[in-house]
C-alpha cells in the first residue's frame, strides 16, 4: 500500500467564516486532509476560526504571527483602495510587499524540518494572485523537496469599452499590471516549482513559457455539499431569475436591470437582487415601476441558497469575474446559469450547464441579455433538463472532495517524477 503524502500546505488566508479567498484557502487546505496527511500553516487571525472549528493547534495547523508588518500595510490598503471593495489591484500590490515577511517567518519556523525531509510536498494554498511571488519554491527547489503553487488567478484584463466602470472601481494600478513579472523572484517563484495549479486560462497565458509543461488548469472554487444541500423547485409560471453579488459597476446588475425591463413590467419574469454596495440606491431607483423585483441586500452565506431555490436562473452578466463561484453555487443548487462569456464564468459554463452571451460593449451585453432571458421566459419549464446538468457537473467535477482527489492525482504525478502524460481533469 502507498503510504498517503505528508504535506505542508501554506494558507495565509484560510478562514471557515469568511468568504472569497479566505474561504478557498480553508476549503481546499481542509478538504486535502482526506487525502493527505496535511499541517496547514496559516496567519495567526484565522487562529480563532480554526479553532472553533474543531482544529488541534500544534497537531493540525500552526498559526504564523505577522501581524507587526502585515497590519500596517494593510491599513494603508485600506486607506489607498478608497471605498471597501475596490482598488483590489492595489490591495494585491500592498500584498506583494507584505507577504514576503510571512513566508520568512514561515521557514523560520519550518526549514529545518523540510531540509530534514518530514514533508514530501509543500503546497501554497494562498494566496492566490500569481503576482505575489514566493520565495519558498526555491528553498523548496535547493532541499529537494517539491513545492506546489496555486491554484493562482487573477489579472483578467478589463474589456473594451469599460473603461468608467475601472475607474469607478478604482483601479488605476490595473493599467500597470503586468511590471510584477519584473519584481526579484517572479520568474523563480514559477520555475522552481515542481507543480502550478491555474484556475484560469488567462492565468495560464501569463505564465513563462517555460512552465507550461508542469501547469495543470484546475479552477480554485469549490462547493461544499453541506453548505449547498438544497435542490431549487420554482414555480414555472413565470422566469423566476436571481442576481447574487456586489453592487458595483463591473457586476453588472444595473444592466441587468436594463435587459429584463420589459419582462418585469409585463409580469413574464421577477428577479431576486442578492448583494449590497454603493449602487444600491441608484439600482432601486432604476427599478420603481417594475413588477417583481427584490432587494434582499447582503444576507449571510449560509442562507443565500434559500433565495436560489427560488429560481430557474442565475442572471449575472460580470465582465470582471476571476473565478465565479457563485456560478458553481447556482449550479450546485440547480440554478441554471446565464452569464458573459469571458474570464471565470465563461469558462466554468458549458452548453449543457448554462447559457452565455458574448462579451462586448455595454449595449451588445443587455441587448443580448433581454434576448436570451425573453427566449427562456417563454417556457421555464424547459430549463429542468439543464439545471439536472449542472448539478451533475459540480458533483462530478466540483466539490471540494473532488478537488482534493485532483489535487492528489498532482501530487502522485510529481513524486512519480512527472512521466510524459501530466493529469488533465478538465
Amino acid at each position: 500500500m502507498h503510504r498517503r503524502p505528508r504535506v505542508l500546505a501554506i494558507a495565509e488566508a484560510a478562514n471557515p467564516e469568511w468568504v472569497s479567498v479566505p474561504l478557498v484557502g480553508w476549503s481546499l487546505a481542509t478538504a486535502l486532509r482526506r487525502v493527505a496527511d496535511v499541517h496547514i500553516v496559516t496567519q495567526v487571525r484565522n487562529r480563532a476560526a480554526f479553532l472553533r472549528a474543531g482544529l488541534t493547534e500544534g497537531r493540525d495547523f500552526t498559526a504564523i504571527d505577522s501581524e507587526a508588518f502585515a497590519r500596517p500595510l494593510w491599513n494603508l490598503a485600506e486607506k489607498l483602495r478608497m471605498g471597501e471593495g475596490k482598488g483590489w489591484t492595489t490591495l494585491q500590490a500592498i500584498n506583494a510587499v507584505s507577504y514576503p515577511y510571512f513566508e520568512r517567518l514561515v521557514w523560520r519556523q519550518f526549514g529545518a524540518r523540510i531540509q530534514a525531509g518530514d514533508w514530501d510536498i509543500v503546497h501554497r494554498i494562498t494566496p492566490l494572485s500569481p503576482t505575489i511571488s514566493s520565495t519558498l519554491s526555491g528553498r523548496c527547489a535547493r532541499a529537494g523537496v517539491p513545492f506546489v503553487l496555486g491554484p493562482l488567478n487573477g489579472g483578467v484584463p478589463w474589456p473594451k469599452g469599460f473603461d468608467a466602470e475601472r475607474r469607478r472601481e478604482k483601479e488605476w494600478l490595473s493599467y500597470v499590471r503586468s511590471v510584477y513579472r519584473l519584481l526579484p523572484g517572479s520568474r523563480a517563484t514559477f520555475t522552481k516549482a515542481s507543480a502550478i495549479l491555474v484556475g484560469s486560462a488567462h492565468t495560464a497565458s501569463e505564465l513563462p513559457s517555460a512552465v507550461k509543461d508542469h501547469t495543470i488548469y484546475i479552477p480554485e472554487n469549490g462547493i461544499d455539499p453541506v453548505r449547498f444541500n438544497r435542490t431549487a423547485a420554482p414555480d414555472d409560471t413565470v422566469l423566476r431569475a436571481v442576481f447574487l453579488g456586489r453592487l458595483v459597476p463591473y457586476k453588472g446588475a444595473d444592466m441587468l436591470l436594463t435587459a429584463a425591463t420589459p419582462l418585469l413590467r409585463d409580469g413574464r419574469m421577477t428577479l431576486e437582487i442578492v448583494g449590497d454596495g454603493p449602487m444600491m440606491p441608484g439600482l432601486q431607483a432604476q427599478a420603481q415601476g417594475l413588477r417583481g423585483v427584490t432587494f434582499h441586500g447582503w444576507k449571510a452565506h449560509e442562507d443565500v441558497q434559500d433565495i436560489l431555490a427560488r429560481c430557474h436562473v442565475l442572471s449575472f452578466p460580470s465582465i470582471r469575474e476571476f473565478g465565479g463561484g457563485v456560478v458553481l453555487e447556482a449550479m450546485a443548487l440547480g440554478v441554471v446559469p446565464l452569464v458573459v462569456d469571458y474570464a471565470g464564468p465563461g469558462e466554468l459554463v458549458t452548453p449543457d450547464v448554462g447559457f452565455k452571451v458574448p462579451v462586448g460593449s455595454r449595449h451588445q451585453i443587455m441587448q443580448a441579455f433581454g434576448a436570451e432571458l425573453e427566449r427562456l421566459a417563454r417556457n421555464p419549464a424547459a430549463l429542468k433538463p439543464v439545471a439536472a446538468a449542472a448539478r451533475a457537473r459540480i458533483e462530478s467535477d466540483f466539490t471540494w472532495a473532488r478537488k482534493a482527489e485532483q489535487v492528489k492525482a498532482v501530487y502522485d504525478w510529481i513524486q512519480k517524477h512527472r512521466p510524459p502524460q501530466k493529469p488533465n481533469f478538465f
